[in-house]
């Protein structure tokens, strides 16, 4: 593998093979290409100077992030407003912030090089700093954790270490990995190389064995209703009355036979102190049928005059189903009243979608910055689960499954279930749903727990706790879904410590950071 002596070459090569690896990603997932490409730019960045490897990461970044999130440019021109060159403008402003993380993870491999220790195999702490990089890609402005290069592996026999060590350190994984296969190909510390990549591969092989988590005997029995209400009608005032009668009779025939039912994000398209004549019926039919049914609603609290994204339980709460145990709750929770404490509020609210910074002045510019329903106060990072029909569930709405850290936060040993309710219509047929579905199995595998993934126009699914789709509704059609659902016991390594694994890591990196830093000043003078 010979080096490339034209800058300018580098750096298109190197964009294509940051291009390219969305074919590892959903919807086409053919979880090889993510390592080709990433030997590529490997192979651009091995004789770069500091300056050429920030910005043939940057490079390789706006690749692998135009392709990648094609999908935003999807809402933002149908839905926000904006002339073309508008939204393709902000586009690309958004693929040039995420292409600075793996721009600083390949900068910072070259700005160590000239240090004696690492000057022969430095590429081997490339891992470490795109690790780094991408643990701060998720947390900084918010957070933007989507495309990690985990979530291209899903379907490979990789996918085994999860449970122990989460999605982000996967993509440790996978660089290291890559690395390692780079230096065996032009034969540079040859030897090293190959015992990193027969440890690796051991630890997955191992990783295939232990049994984290149980099957229990009885399953529950799981509804899921998916409207597909188009987005340009789901708030048209007109059409009320028509989408939750809709729900409601698509929901008549699930009653008798299921013990949880499960309507999708924002599903009743009015707030929640209006909605009560229908929220009063449905709950007090799932109550006789001793069935309970979770829907997205959006509330409205006037003490606090506060907007929330809000899932709340109807009809059967506390139960013997699952639990022989009572169910330690508020005694408010026990049946549904406006108001009352079952509920979740979404914490993690996409921005300009559900908050619009510096708004008095965004609003103002173009409709994209004044869309319907974009006000909302933030929930608590740490809720109380959810309790239907006996389940303890773990909700996440939207964008929330992307961040596993916050999954982490409100999952504990008593959880049964993982929940995501989503409205994916702002996307359309693009493979950002296909990528979302991925994330939820992501973190179906990392916790151990079967997720129920609800949403408007798909892909609504059931998912085991290995990840695999059990049953699921397709896109763009109005249907309901049925299946019976294991739950398990147990605990993942990961659910246990992983998260401290993690930060752990990431603190040793910036502590060698800093040391290098006043070692380096230290010789120059």
């Amino acid at each position: 593998m010979s080096a490339i002596k034209s800058p300018k070459l580098s750096l298109f090569i190197s964009f294509i093979a940051g291009l390219l690896t969305v074919l590892a990603y959903a919807p086409y997932s053919i979880w090889p290409v993510a390592w080709l490409c990433l030997l590529v730019f490997i192979q651009q960045l091995n004789n770069a100077t500091t300056k050429q490897a920030w910005w043939r990461g940057f490079s390789f970044g706006l690749g692998w992030f135009s392709a990648g999130i094609s999908w935003v440019h999807v809402s933002i021109e149908q839905f926000g407003g904006m002339p073309l060159i508008a939204s393709l403008t902000l586009m690309l402003l958004l693929c040039a912030y995420l292409s600075l993380f793996p721009a600083l993870a390949a900068w910072l491999t070259q700005r160590i090089k000239p240090l004696r220790i690492f000057a022969n195999y430095h590429l081997l702490l490339l891992p470490l700093f795109w690790f780094a990089s991408e643990f701060l890609r998720a947390r900084l402005l918010t957070g933007f954790p989507w495309l990690s290069l985990g979530y291209s592996q899903i379907d490979s026999p990789f996918v085994a270490l999860v449970p122990i060590v989460g999605e982000t350190l996967l993509s440790l994984f996978v660089v290291l990995a890559c690395v390692a296969i780079y230096y065996v190909l032009i034969n540079q510390r040859r030897l090293i190389n190959a015992t990193i990549l027969g440890a690796l591969a051991l630890l997955t092989i191992i990783s295939q064995f232990p049994v984290w988590v149980e099957q229990t005997q009885q399953p529950i029995s799981v509804a899921m209703v998916q409207g597909n209400i188009e987005q340009s009608l789901r708030w048209d005032k007109d059409r009320e009355d028509i989408i939750i009668k809709q729900y409601i009779e698509d929901t008549q025939s699930l009653y008798q036979d299921h013990d949880l039912i499960i309507w999708p994000e924002a599903a009743i398209p009015r707030l929640e102190p209006l909605a009560q004549p229908y929220l009063q019926r449905v709950d007090s039919k799932a109550s006789d049928t001793n069935t309970a049914l979770i829907t997205g609603i959006i509330n409205y609290e006037v003490n606090s005059r506060s907007f929330f994204n809000t899932l709340i339980v109807l009809g059967q709460a506390q139960s013997s189903l699952v639990h022989d145990d009572p169910i330690s709750t508020d005694a408010n929770q026990s049946n549904y009243y406006a108001s009352n404490r079952n509920r979740y509020n979404k914490h993690h609210l996409l921005p300009i979608g559900e908050f619009v910074p510096f708004e008095s002045i965004m609003r103002k510019i173009a409709p994209l910055f004044d869309l319907p329903m974009s006000s909302f106060s933030r929930g608590d990072y740490v809720q109380t689960n959810l309790v239907a029909n006996g389940i303890r569930i773990a909700p996440l709405i939207c964008f929330e499954v992307a961040f596993s850290q916050q999954t982490a936060a409100n999952v504990s040993n008593t959880t049964d279930l993982l929940l995501t309710v989503s409205n994916d219509a702002w996307f359309g047929d693009s493979h950002g749903p296909h990528q979302h579905l991925d994330i939820a199995r992501m973190r179906a595998i990392e916790f151990g727990r079967p997720m129920l993934r609800s949403t408007n126009n798909g892909i609504t699914a059931v998912i085991d706790h290995h990840g695999d789709i059990v049953e699921s509704i397709p896109q763009f059609e109005q249907a309901t879904l049925s299946t019976k659902v294991h739950l398990t016991t147990g605990e993942t390594p990961f659910s246990q410590w992983g998260y401290l694994i993690e930060r752990i890591l990431v603190s040793l990196i910036f502590v060698f950071l800093i040391i290098t830093f006043i070692y380096t000043k230290l010789r120059r003078k």
